[in-house]
């Protein structure tokens, strides 16, 4: 069975095939595309902003940020185009994080590694000085007559 879903734009419910938001809905945001393109395609406005871009087609800066990150604006071609880092909202051009986020992601990896790696030598130390240590004494030893 087909899934049954609200649309998150209008909250209409709708069939929920290929798209993840109803079809007036879909229709609107292709409307937008359009509008977006056409004025992305004249030679003048290939190195407009974001900003501009918003200001002067109308367009939601979200929406306008997803045509970027779904690739339909083609950041060869409009370099001044971006979307925000997923962590920090910092303007990039491709993945999901910006360079700053990913090092901190990286180096915090890393860290946790080393603690864990200290840990597992810590125990193998302890082990090793447990396995020294004798559990007991036979008290016949100190009681033998020589």
């Amino acid at each position: 069975m087909k899934d049954v879903a609200n649309c998150p734009k209008c909250g209409k419910i709708f069939v929920k095939a290929l798209r993840s938001i109803c079809q007036p809905c879909f229709k609107e945001q292709e409307e937008h595309y359009d509008t977006v393109s056409t004025f992305m395609r004249k030679k003048q406005n290939r190195m407009a902003s974001m900003r501009e871009l918003h200001e002067k087609t109308g367009v939601d800066l979200s929406l306008i940020h997803q045509f970027v990150r779904e690739g339909r604006l083609q950041i060869k071609m409009f370099p001044n185009l971006g979307y925000p880092c997923e962590s920090c909202g910092e303007i990039i051009k491709e993945g999901r994080l910006c360079g700053g986020c990913t090092e901190n992601i990286t180096s915090g990896l890393e860290k946790v590694e080393k603690e864990k790696a200290f840990e597992s030598r810590k125990d193998v130390e302890r082990r090793a000085e447990r396995s020294q240590v004798t559990a007991y004494h036979s008290l016949n030893d100190r009681f033998t007559k020589k």
